[in-house]
């Protein structure tokens, strides 16, 4: 199992840094857009639709919210850093929904919040990509960051969990292993600062704000999987499970670390 995912992660690694630094802007939203209706196709199972013109369905409901954010990004670009600044209202509530009543969700809601965790992060993860002339940087700055936020968290978590986070949703997460994701995201922010040439305190404030998100996101999947009874979102990727899977930590961080660029002047 462990072989089956590392293999896996690799290639991913290696499709990801090929299309990242060698593709154009357009196929790179070409591949965004493909893994986010893979993604709402996913979604779908938390909603409780089983049957294939259902699945369908959502997934094009998905499709018609992210090819008007793609519409309107175009049209009136001024308007994207309000969208995500819905974007992180919305997970502020999916905080307080994971918090205060993980089990208080039902198949419209779950289908709600999937068209407000999804389509933002399409236009998150595009405006990333096209803006700034170093597209391709930040958004591999925002992965890395992730990533250093969850592989933090797991080792500080192995070591150190004691008290719970959420146990209702994920019951292995703790907050020793969010302190610790978050001092791992706190390097790689710093080390991000210097990069760019950003304010220091600024840009590893809002790099500890993209890693909590990240979590939130992490959450809000788990809390959606508990209630359909489901492990993994889907197995299209061998020993990782489903695109959501994957990406679950990322449609929070990317609309926040968007946002955060955005108030920076970056984008």
């Amino acid at each position: 199992m462990l072989r089956q995912r590392v293999i896996t992660a690799l290639i991913m690694a290696a499709l990801l840094l090929s299309l990242l630094f060698w593709a154009p802007h357009s196929a790179v939203v070409v591949v965004i857009t493909a893994v986010i209706l893979a993604g709402a196709w996913e979604w779908s199972q938390f909603c409780g639709l089983k049957a294939l013109a259902a699945r369908i369905g959502y997934t094009v409901l998905i499709a018609i919210a992210v090819g008007s954010a793609a519409y309107f990004a175009e049209a009136q670009p001024e308007l994207n850093s309000r969208v995500l600044m819905i974007a992180a209202l919305w997970w502020s509530i999916a905080l307080i929904w994971i918090m205060a009543a993980p089990t208080s969700i039902n198949a419209v809601t779950a289908g709600i919040a999937g068209v407000l965790v999804l389509t933002p992060t399409w236009l998150a993860l595009s405006a990333l990509h096209g803006g700034g002339g170093r597209g391709s940087q930040y958004l591999l700055f925002l992965l890395v960051l992730v990533v250093a936020a969850d592989v933090g968290a797991y080792f500080a978590g192995r070591a150190f969990g004691r008290l719970k986070l959420a146990p209702r949703v994920s019951p292995g997460k703790s907050w020793e292993g969010v302190l610790g994701g978050m001092c791992a995201a706190g390097a790689v922010a710093g080390a991000g600062a210097y990069w760019f040439g950003l304010p220091k305190a600024p840009f590893i404030a809002l790099c500890t704000a993209v890693a909590i998100a990240s979590v939130v996101g992490d959450l809000t999947e788990s809390m959606c999987k508990r209630h359909v009874g489901l492990k993994d979102s889907g197995s299209i990727l061998p020993g990782h499970g489903g695109i959501l899977d994957r990406i679950d930590s990322v449609t929070a961080a990317s609309p926040v670390f968007a946002l955060g660029l955005y108030w920076l002047g970056v984008l």
